[in-house]
């Protein structure tokens, strides 16, 4: 079966986002579906990237409209996929890559399980990685004590994938996932 969708998912400050917004500008067959979420937005994210920045009362209708394929609270926000915006990219020919949490891979595994594959980016360690989100966010976030646990728990799914990489140096580490991706495009 052809590769249709790429997952990538880590713990938040892993660095999956870097790599996919990187590997979406350097191959075109790419595509990144912008999700929707009730997060504030960063110091460095303006409306439409990397996110669809939405209150919780405009989430929770758009849930009961059935307008996303997939969505979850993650720590203490809500986040979700809509199916129109699966069709249109793979209706221009495009793989869709985005990057998802450990709930939305499950659900994409039920819902649309054909020509998926998954990769997991790893920290090198859970100091590291609360380092990175320490530097990343510029202050302390409110709910890192939640980040962390989650962390923790979530690394333990990267066996369920089909393809994990470990975040230490960020070139060589973005070199092996690019790699991975080329692979996964050829097979298309």
């Amino acid at each position: 079966m052809k590769t249709r969708m790429i997952l990538v998912a880590a713990p938040s400050g892993a660095g999956k986002s870097s790599f996919v917004d990187r590997a979406i500008k350097e191959l075109p067959e790419l595509e990144d579906v912008i999700t929707y979420t009730t997060r504030a937005m960063r110091h460095h994210e303006v409306q439409g990237h990397p996110y669809h920045f939405i209150s919780e009362d405009e989430f929770k209708n758009k849930v009961d409209q059935g307008f996303f394929i997939e969505w979850a609270k993650v720590h203490t926000k809500f986040y979700g996929t809509s199916l129109k915006s699966l069709h249109d990219a793979w209706n221009s020919g495009k793989v869709v890559i985005m990057d998802v949490d450990i709930q939305g891979v499950r659900t994409f595994k039920q819902k649309l399980p054909e020509g998926l594959k998954t990769i997991f980016i790893l920290p090198p360690s859970l100091d590291e990685l609360k380092r990175r989100i320490l530097n990343r966010d510029k202050v302390v976030p409110t709910d890192l004590d939640v980040r962390m646990k989650n962390a923790a728990i979530e690394m333990l799914e990267a066996t369920n994938f089909d393809y994990k990489v470990v975040n230490a140096e960020f070139e060589e580490s973005y070199h092996k996932f690019k790699k991975i991706i080329e692979e996964l495009l050829r097979l298309r």
